[in-house]
């Protein structure tokens, strides 16, 4: 089991009790809704929340900040980041009904008031954002215009608003299609497992 206060700087005790009991939540509704793979599973901490929580050690967003989760999937990045900063507002959407029925579950078990979910596309998700994730959605240069006209005009945070991705993978072909400026981040400055070896947080700055 990952100790999620030692990855996580001024965790608190709940947060770091609620991202525990996510691998039990996903284990059942996995066994009725297959949205993790099966050997996935056995690494759930590592691959899917510690995974998330590599945006928090990259951004520490600010009270108030509004955040949209672009092809959420089963909740990821959204629901661990939504846990670890109480005082954000998260916006979870996909456009696949069976994930979001799951996502529903757990944010309703956790009792996460800090988020809601949206099935649709991210063009018709409701407002504007401080911030957009994602992991491992599309081609960066294909991401950015389904986006870029959901963000707000105004920074919080001590970036300018934008996109923050977890990334994978030799991306330096990818980025050279996007005109705007960008920033990667290896996660492995914060998480030694071989799994993040090759990980990243790619910041792209939309404002």
């Amino acid at each position: 089991m990952v100790d999620f206060r030692s990855c996580v700087p001024d965790l608190s005790e709940a947060s770091a009790a609620k991202l525990s009991q996510l691998k039990p939540l996903y284990e059942e509704w996995n066994a009725a809704i297959n949205v993790i793979s099966r050997k996935d599973m056995d690494a759930f901490d590592e691959r899917h929340v510690l995974h998330s929580l590599a945006i928090a050690r990259a951004m520490r967003f600010a009270a108030k900040s509004r955040v949209l989760d672009v092809g959420t999937g089963g909740g990821f990045p959204g629901i661990p980041l939504a846990i670890v900063f109480p005082e954000v507002e998260f916006i979870l959407c996909d456009s696949i009904g069976k994930k979001m029925k799951v996502v529903r579950a757990v944010v309703d078990a956790l009792k996460l008031e800090n988020v809601t979910v949206f099935h649709g596309r991210a063009e018709d998700a409701p407002g504007s954002f401080d911030f957009v994730v994602s992991r491992a959605v599309t081609r960066m240069s294909r991401f950015i215009p389904w986006v870029e006209h959901k963000i707000s005009p105004n920074s919080r945070n001590p970036w300018p608003n934008g996109i923050l991705a977890l990334k994978g993978g030799d991306l330096r072909e990818e980025l050279l299609e996007v005109a705007q400026s960008t920033e990667r981040i290896p996660i492995s400055q914060w998480f030694k497992e071989p799994f993040f070896q090759t990980k990243e947080v790619v910041y792209v700055k939309l404002q």
